[in-house]
């Protein structure tokens, strides 16, 4: 069920999905780095931009890709980028709690009857007896850093099944996946259009999936630095407005097939520029179909997920015990659940 507080609502009837275009004469030429990551959960940065709903909003915009979710709240805080999508993760929270980002909106969230995130198995895992959750006792967890989003997500899968696990931080995607390719590590947690593709060689195994143990968890967030939240709305609900275009065109296209067949096709095509583009697109396109994920429509954002992984990350000692959820979220933005 929704439910709105009072800023909340003022944000939704003034917001990413309503407001008129008062902000676009002052925002002409307004140059904007956007963060992101090669994922098709990133794609409605990628379509906002292809199909120019940033510049309808004025913005001339430059993509800055990372590795990892932390560096990415990193350069959002020293002004390398203005706006990013990522998970949240401990380097994120603490960074609000100095008062340098603030999360505005959802991107991707898991969704029941939608395929997510996938928990993966390496291939010597597998035959060793590691083909469901349930067997993740004593087992090696490659996550990219300490207080990861693959951090959270393996811990409570870890806690649902009485489990205890060595995470093992990696730092990059790539390195987890050849580590989990190799057998250096025994379990991993990756989105679909990733997953698919590596299950479908010998070296990897999918055993489980996220949204077992975490329904409705909110995976990625829109955010920004506490300056632009708070002395920028102009230039902040027009990204989201630019951002919220995009995920609509990508949810009706890959989700919930309202398309013709041939602006489908055109939607799977402009993601490939930016996801699996190093692959010919006859291989890409089927990861990139099978591995679609709703996006939040108007930036909608699940706060009682968010409230979840920063209660998380505090018993874990991974943030200070004194930050709240005021300090991480602004939710005068957009809808919040």
């Amino acid at each position: 069920m929704t439910t709105f507080s009072r800023r909340g609502a003022i944000g939704l009837l003034g917001g990413a999905a309503a407001l008129p275009m008062l902000g676009r004469p002052a925002l002409a030429n307004t140059k904007l780095n956007i963060g992101a990551l090669n994922f098709t959960s990133h794609a409605a940065s990628f379509i906002a931009f292809e199909r120019g709903y940033f510049a309808e909003e004025g913005f001339d915009v430059e993509f800055k890709f990372f590795q990892a979710a932390q560096p990415m709240a990193v350069a959002i805080a020293s002004g390398d980028a203005d706006y990013a999508v990522t998970a949240i993760s401990g380097g994120l929270i603490s960074l609000a709690e100095k008062g340098a980002v603030k999360v505005i909106g959802g991107s991707l969230s898991e969704e029941k009857g939608i395929d997510g995130q996938k928990i993966l198995a390496s291939d010597a895992a597998y035959q060793a007896g590691l083909t469901s959750p349930a067997m993740l006792d004593g087992k090696k967890f490659g996550i990219t850093q300490a207080g990861s989003s693959f951090h959270y997500m393996g811990a409570k899968i870890a806690a649902a099944e009485g489990a205890t696990m060595e995470f093992v931080p990696l730092q990059k995607v790539g390195s987890v996946i050849g580590a989990l390719k190799t057998g250096q590590i025994d379990a991993w947690t990756i989105v679909p259009h990733i997953a698919k593709p590596l299950a479908a060689g010998p070296e990897v195994h999918i055993i489980g999936d996220v949204a077992d143990y975490l329904p409705d968890y909110q995976v990625t967030t829109i955010f920004t630095s506490q300056t632009n939240a708070e002395a920028e709305r102009a230039k902040t609900e027009a990204v989201l407005r630019a951002l919220s275009k995009g995920a609509a065109d990508f949810n009706a296209a890959l989700i919930d097939k309202t398309t013709p067949e041939a602006e489908m096709e055109d939607m799977v095509k402009l993601i490939h520029k930016y996801v699996n583009a190093d692959q010919p697109y006859e291989k890409a396109r089927g990861s990139i179909v099978n591995g679609a994920m709703r996006l939040n429509a108007g930036a909608a954002l699940n706060t009682t997920s968010v409230k979840d992984q920063l209660d998380w990350f505090i018993a874990e000692g991974l943030v200070k015990n004194s930050i709240t959820m005021e300090m991480l979220v602004d939710p005068s933005y957009v809808q919040t659940m």
